[in-house]
């Protein structure tokens, strides 16, 4: 440790505590220092070599994974105040890391999400040969590729635990004649299906076969002429993977039924950094010019993440408190927002005010206690700008809070209604009437329970906010997949006065 800064470990051991989920006072409790220390430490101001070996210990063996699962302790009911500002989006994160691999310059990210889908990202791009460096204060991650990837060392386990993975599909097609990637992973909400990425990057030359374990790639040649693809699927992640793939080609491409949500966007202003040309953006028909080599030094700042103010929102509701909810982008909420006021919500939002990004409109969002009554007609996802589909787990929460009965009717997945069931564990009045659609009565008088986090990261979030209403001790295991999508999630709501507490076993 002696030949890096104490700036640099003192940001490391910082993520590391987040990661965790571990606040500075738990973390002083354990080690019987004050918290104070520890905050010298990971501003790089302690010259204490001994507690931060203490420190790093701890982290790494105590803390680390004992038992090799992660659960929540929660004490309710909570009552939530003061406010809170919405990180920046984990879906654009994700994205931008894939499409890092088009630039052969020095790529770097501002204010990315520290979250372990980002991190599995992260280790398969280290794998293959990629240099990834977090800055001292973890605030900018700098991505330089080789002029090589080195596919065959891929870190396969890593690559299995993210759907993101399939988007090396458009960069990759560009890179190398033939090339394999295993299968993704990701949430367990059911079959979805690839086939809307193998139809539309057929027309770059891509043909895939998959086989035991993996996607096997091989690329033929295709010319330069106007390429028109319409997307079977408005899908966010098969949008994305044509962008990427339309980048690296030297003609135009027509893309007609993408998807203009918020993360397509960032991926889109991104790419008119590095060069390439993209008319269009935020509708259904976008038009790529590309370019032959992509070689730029770009700063990147990814929009705020519109599931994130939608949970903090719901938290908010949930709890019956008044929060103030800052930096939402409002473009992307502006449906749920509209719901929410059918509903009886009581709120105030700002003026508008322009992300760091220059184009995503953000709002602060004050949410107040409510009396809230049951939807007029049923809650339902639909491509942008409608409902996002990744909020819509968090109406059936709020169904739950309001008077009367709302139908949900997830039409996209077929388990997430299925794992919502367990909100009725909770005291919730929830009836599945098929594989999409739920019936929520409420209101609800929320009770404590012992569960087990469900495999689906909205879901699992919705269980947690639920329990912050509960009367008693609620306990939450195994919320890895919750980590995949939110950074340090229990001290920022413990921050507003919730009472959660990491623990491990």
């Amino acid at each position: 440790m002696t030949d890096i800064s104490p700036q640099a470990i003192g940001g490391l051991l910082r993520s590391v505590r987040h990661s965790r989920g571990i606040g500075q006072d738990q973390l002083g409790q354990i080690l019987g220092v004050a918290p104070s220390q520890i905050d010298a430490i990971e501003q790089g101001e302690s010259k204490d070599t001994a507690l931060t070996n203490r420190l790093v210990e701890s982290l790494q063996t105590k803390l680390a994974f004992p038992g090799g699962a992660t659960h929540l302790r929660v004490k309710g009911p909570t009552k939530l105040s003061g406010s809170i500002q919405v990180r920046s989006s984990k879906n654009a994160a994700v994205a931008l890391l894939c499409a890092s691999l088009l630039n052969h310059g020095r790529t770097t990210l501002n204010g990315i999400a520290q979250i372990e889908e980002v991190n599995r990202i992260i280790e398969v791009l280290t794998s293959i040969g990629v240099q990834v460096t977090w800055s001292e204060d973890r605030s900018q991650l700098t991505i330089v590729r080789p002029e090589v990837l080195n596919l065959g060392a891929m870190n396969v386990e890593a690559a299995r635990r993210t759907r993101s993975v399939i988007m090396f599909l458009g960069p990759l097609l560009h890179m190398m004649p033939e090339f394999r990637l295993p299968y993704a992973g990701g949430c367990n909400l059911g079959t979805r299906t690839v086939t809307p990425h193998m139809q539309a990057l057929h027309h770059f030359g891509l043909d895939v076969t998959a086989t035991e374990g993996w996607y096997r790639a091989v690329v033929h040649e295709v010319g330069d002429s106007v390429q028109s693809i319409t997307l079977t699927e408005r899908g966010d992640t098969v949008t994305e993977n044509v962008l990427m793939a339309a980048a690296l080609y030297p003609g135009e491409t027509v893309i007609r039924n993408a998807s203009p949500n918020y993360m397509v966007q960032d991926v889109c202003y991104f790419l008119q950094q590095l060069g390439v040309g993209i008319d269009g953006i935020g509708t259904t028909t976008l038009r790529v010019k590309g370019l032959a080599k992509i070689d730029a030094d770009v700063e990147v700042f990814p929009s705020e993440d519109p599931i994130e103010a939608m949970s903090l929102i719901t938290a908010a509701i949930v709890t019956n408190s008044e929060l103030t909810i800052e930096r939402c982008p409002v473009e992307f909420l502006e449906i749920e927002m509209a719901i929410l006021e059918q509903m009886g919500l009581d709120y105030t939002m700002t003026d508008e005010y322009p992300a760091s990004n220059g184009f995503t409109r953000l709002v602060d969002i004050t949410v107040r206690p409510s009396r809230l009554r049951a939807a007029a007609d049923k809650i339902h996802p639909m491509p942008f700008p409608g409902l996002n589909i990744d909020n819509l787990p968090f109406f059936a929460v709020i169904a739950a809070a309001a008077e009367g009965r709302t139908l949900i009717h997830d039409w996209v997945y077929e388990n997430r209604a299925i794992h919502l069931l367990d909100l009725a564990k909770l005291g919730a009045t929830v009836q599945l009437l098929d594989p999409h659609r739920l019936q929520v009565q409420g209101p609800t008088r929320w009770r404590p329970q012992e569960l087990v986090s469900p495999p689906a990261l909205r879901p699992a979030v919705c269980l947690l906010l639920a329990t912050l209403a509960a009367s008693g001790t609620s306990v939450l295991r195994d919320v890895y997949v919750i980590n995949r999508g939110y950074e340090d999630l229990p001290n920022r709501l413990n921050a507003l006065g919730a009472d959660i507490e990491v623990f491990y076993g």
